[in-house]
């Protein structure tokens, strides 16, 4: 009786192995061997965050988060309330994001930028300073 492995070799979830004389075994595992404990970090509700810097030159960045997958509206307008600019204009999945804004075409002055994603809207100041 044969009863031991001359060579095991081990790749992925296959182990390989050589007998005594009668040849070559496949074993193949699918048991779960463990468990990724990480925390997937989504958000509880939909917020806009305050850009930074603030005041800026030229450039800013706006940061949201959207607790499930929402169509997504991030805009910049003037004091006058006309449109600037469209930093985001799409469907976009639950998660932390940033956008950065690049005003170097813009005058020095208060702006807004107001994000829309399903039935949340919140629009914040922002300062350019050149």
């Amino acid at each position: 009786i044969k009863n031991y492995a001359l060579g095991v070799y081990v790749s992925g979830n296959y182990a390989y192995v050589a007998d005594g004389g009668d040849g070559l075994y496949i074993l193949h595992n699918d048991l779960i061997t463990g468990v990724n404990d990480d925390k997937v970090n989504i958000p509880e509700a939909f917020s806009l965050k305050q850009n930074y810097p603030n005041p800026f030159n030229p450039t800013t960045t706006i940061s949201y988060k959207l607790p499930k997958q929402s169509f997504v509206s991030l805009k910049v307008y003037d004091m006058l309330g006309r449109e600037l600019a469209v930093l985001v204009n799409e469907e976009k999945p639950m998660g932390n994001y940033k956008v950065n804004f690049n005003a170097s075409n813009l005058s020095s002055g208060i702006y807004f930028y107001r994000l829309t994603a399903g039935s949340f809207v919140e629009t914040k100041r922002m300062v350019l300073l050149k």
